[in-house]
């Protein structure tokens, strides 16, 4: 049973970090390729689940059943399987690289599911090197792994929490391999005009929405926090008073945060890191004029069962 919210130095685990990203975009590659296509590119999310980064269950490009990657966490190794039972695990394992790796995972989905195209361009990342080349990002201390696991396994409990009453549409807890985040979206049901004409955006950003999250930092903000923006902002957005007290406005991301080491330092982490989550959807409606009945909905009023 988990017992502690752990630290989470992202400069310390840094390299780590980068490497551990990497694997997850294979995953999310091919879950894109694989999986039908789903409004607000639902279908190429992964999950965290208790072994650690999973797909969903994804056609086999042979037409032989359905196949998973799963990057396992606690046994430090990505494993790919077959709804037959089949099954290759690949070792992740200090100085092994991201391209030595990727090709295995290929050769593993290749042998039990048939041949899949593969765009081995990383994404949202200031490196450019192609994943199955990529022989500089091969840094991985399974400690560091293993903190990490706990604090994501802390995060997502938080977001599964905080989405579960509810009662529009809404997405599960996400893995999202290209920003390496953890994140809940609500929507209202309204449309909205993307920010820009590019793919993800055009795709991803096409309905009003309140997206909440974590991430365990990156080059931009090099802090573990959570964080909550509403799509489309009014004029004013970044003028609300969230709580706890710690959560504030950062103008460089345009979003909320609040430090994962400010919840840690709360009495209560988990309630302090649900106030953060519920205090920003409901700041974002009430200035996003959302109805009212969804707003009230995500803290239970009605209760989602009785």
């Amino acid at each position: 049973m988990l017992s502690t919210w752990p630290e989470l130095p992202y400069e310390r685990w840094r390299p780590t970090c980068d490497t551990l990203h990497a694997h997850t975009q294979v995953l999310g590659k091919l879950s894109a390729r694989l999986a039908p296509p789903q409004p607000q590119l639902q279908h190429a999310a992964l999950r965290v689940t208790t072994r650690g980064w999973e797909t969903g269950a994804l056609p086999a490009p042979d037409g032989s059943g359905a196949l998973g990657i799963v990057l396992d966490l606690r046994s430090h190794c990505a494993v790919v399987e077959h709804s037959s039972g089949a099954a290759v695990r690949i070792p992740l394992t200090p100085h092994r690289s991201v391209g030595a790796v990727t090709r295995a995972v290929l050769a593993a989905v290749r042998e039990l599911g048939g041949p899949v195209e593969f765009d081995p361009t990383p994404q949202e990342v200031s490196w450019t090197v192609p994943l199955d080349a990529d022989e500089e990002h091969a840094t991985y201390v399974p400690e560091q792994v293993a903190d990490y696991f706990v604090a994501a396994t802390r995060a997502a409990q938080v977001l599964a929490e905080f989405r579960a009453p509810y009662r529009g549409r809404g997405t599960p807890v996400n893995a999202w391999w290209g920003s390496f985040d953890l994140a809940v979206s609500l929507f209202s049901g309204a449309p909205a005009a993307p920010p820009s004409g590019d793919f993800i955006m055009r795709n991803a950003m096409d309905a009003q929405e309140v997206a909440v999250g974590w991430w365990p930092g990156d080059e931009r903000y090099g802090r573990a926090a959570f964080y909550a923006y509403a799509h489309p902002a009014p004029d004013g957005f970044d003028t609300l008073t969230l709580e706890p007290a710690a959560a504030r406005w950062e103008s460089e991301l345009g979003e909320y945060v609040l430090d994962w080491d400010d919840v840690r330092a709360a009495a209560d982490p988990a309630a302090a890191a649900l106030a953060f989550t519920r205090s920003a959807f409901r700041h974002s409606c009430r200035v996003c004029d959302w109805p009212y009945p969804l707003a009230a909905s995500a803290e239970g009023n009605p209760p989602p069962v009785r």
